[in-house]
């Protein structure tokens, strides 16, 4: 794993030199930087996004002569292509803490602290790190999947734009984001504000996305909406039975069986070419 950039902010001079020296000891991070005021500080941010290579996470005194830690994060807030670290507040007064968290600091350490106690808000703050990283790459992917799927002009301007179903669902877990072939895709299932998408191999992925907006991203000639609160794959049903009271039940791969709803009986039927 690459290295975190940290920087380290602090008009005082020890209290620099042992936050710089804690962090020595991790191999989770590199030194970015020691700087002696706010000012010094921005330009060192700037700089280092410029080179690519942006702080990451920032060790940040509260109070310094000309700009101090909250300007610091005011002059980073305005500045465009810049993103802001995540912050532990390093400080001898407590009075700024309800500040520093309404400033979305990741935590606020009250000098003198343990070498316990710092690692605990590094470990916060590479959390923090880690989960910006798996949310930006999400966005990507999904950005991704978007522009493959939006519609593309015709050519020849003979007509409508086309529009490309799915080939992959992204799915999001805790460490990781998953890509999805859609041909894995057995069944799924409405739970409120997500779905619950059945794969053949008898796994269930929880996805936030409603089931209209999903239906709509998939291809009607695989995918087709048998119940308000079902989607099913139509290559993998085995039969179709009928229950005492009339109403058909879909058995799919893996013996699963899946409820038809009336109102949806007559687009199952002209999908399969078939009176029910």
């Amino acid at each position: 794993m690459t290295p975190v950039p940290v920087l380290v902010v602090d008009d005082e001079k020890p209290a620099r030199e042992r936050v710089r020296r804690l962090l020595l000891r991790d191999a989770r991070v590199v030194v970015a930087g020691v700087c002696s005021g706010g000012a010094e500080a921005v330009s060192a941010i700037i700089d280092a996004s410029s080179r690519h290579e942006p702080v990451q996470v920032l060790c940040l005194d509260v109070q310094m002569p000309e700009v101090d830690g909250f300007g610091v994060l005011g002059r980073l807030v305005d500045l465009a292509g810049v993103v802001m670290p995540a912050v532990i507040f390093v400080t001898a007064h407590d009075e700024f803490a309800v500040r520093a968290f309404e400033s979305q600091a990741v935590d606020y350490l009250l000098k003198p602290f343990s070498d316990e106690r710092f690692q605990a808000a590094l470990d916060r703050a590479l959390a923090s790190v880690r989960t910006r990283g798996a949310v930006a790459l999400l966005a990507e992917m999904q950005a991704l999947l978007e522009k493959t799927t939006t519609s593309t002009p015709r050519t020849d301007g003979s007509g409508p734009t086309t529009r490309q179903p799915l080939d992959r669902i992204v799915l999001k877990g805790a460490h990781r984001v998953r890509l999805l072939p859609v041909e894995q895709i057995v069944w799924i299932e409405a739970e409120g504000m997500y779905v619950n998408i059945h794969t053949r191999d008898g796994a269930a992925h929880l996805h936030r996305g409603l089931i209209g907006a999903l239906e709509e991203s998939l291809d009607p000639r695989r995918f087709i909406r048998i119940h308000r609160s079902a989607i099913i794959n139509i290559d993998l049903v085995r039969e179709l039975r009928q229950n005492a009271h009339g109403d058909y039940i879909a058995v799919l791969h893996g013996g699963i069986d899946v409820p038809v709803g009336r109102s949806f009986r007559a687009k199952l039927q002209t999908r399969l070419g078939q009176a029910l």
